[in-house]
């Protein structure tokens, strides 16, 4: 398992922490002057038997100037790139996980053709989605609309490359897709186990090293307190059984092994680090 980069961008930070007080989430995530906090994106590559698994895309580079000074998207390192530097060329990949379908998650799995159509950005690979996702994804509401972009997944859809999946699955040996729910209601996490380890692909049911404290829940969740037991009861197996936990969205930690510390849990050992610099304005 490797991290890949999409870059980094930001959003509110309230939003991020939802009724946690700003003076509480601003010492770990000091935000700017508009009040976005830095985050990575941060998608995972895996290589399994003949298998080429990317789990989610970040935003991509559709939209242009106007949405990446609103989300402060810094595209230093592309997704397409991060993958070139792994040795894999897009039409390599045979799998695609998708958490969710919001835009920081989706926005990579299709592109802009010449001719400024959306096309898929792995072509030969399936699409792995929560069926209850894609159907929110497709009737969005006034509350969620905001949050999906059809030029994200319709071109996947129109292409046959849309696999949709109901609950808990194992699309290959040793990769576990779980429907956590709380953040959207086709929310899904990663489990991979090995020989050597467990990991989690956590990607919105905890964003970031400061999200490990359980009652720091997204504004943007739909069921908070969906989120909040989920969470309480996955980090405890993390935390006692030593999995490696991966962090799609905190701009400093891409994975780590957590631990118990009293009714909370906190990072014990970071396993991979961003390097000094790399997130820096």
């Amino acid at each position: 398992m490797e991290p890949l980069s999409d870059g980094f961008f930001g959003l509110d930070g309230g939003a991020m922490f939802g009724v946690v007080p700003r003076v509480l989430w601003r010492q770990k995530n000091p935000p700017d002057a508009n009040n976005r906090i830095l985050l990575a994106l941060r998608p995972l590559l895996i290589r399994t038997g003949d298998a080429v698994v990317v789990v989610d895309t970040g935003v991509g580079d559709k939209y242009g100037p106007k949405f990446n000074e609103m989300f402060n998207v810094d595209h230093r390192v592309g997704l397409r790139q991060s993958l070139a530097d792994h040795g894999v060329e897009p039409e390599a990949v045979t799998h695609v996980v998708l958490t969710h379908l919001h835009f920081d998650h989706a926005g990579g799995a299709t592109r802009l053709d010449p001719a400024g159509r959306p096309v898929p950005t792995f072509p030969n690979a399936r699409h792995l989605v929560q069926e209850q996702e894609w159907h929110d994804a497709t009737h969005p509401n006034r509350r969620t609309r905001g949050s999906y972009r059809e030029d994200d997944f319709r071109p996947l859809q129109a292409a046959g490359l849309v696999e949709l999946i109901d609950g808990d699955v194992e699309p290959l040996p040793g990769i576990r897709l779980v429907r956590t729910g709380g953040h959207t209601r086709g929310h899904q996490i990663v489990l991979v186990e090995s020989s050597k380890q467990f990991d989690v692909y956590w990607a919105d049911l905890v964003p970031t090293t400061t999200h490990l404290n359980v009652p720091y829940i997204m504004g943007y969740d739909l069921y908070p307190l969906e989120t909040m037991d989920c969470k309480e009861a996955m980090l405890g197996r993390a935390a006692d059984e030593g999995w490696t936990c991966w962090f799609e969205h905190d701009p400093a930690v891409a994975a780590a092994r957590v631990a118990r510390e009293g009714d909370r849990f906190a990072v014990e050992k970071a396993i991979h680090a961003v390097p000094q610099g790399e997130n820096d304005d």
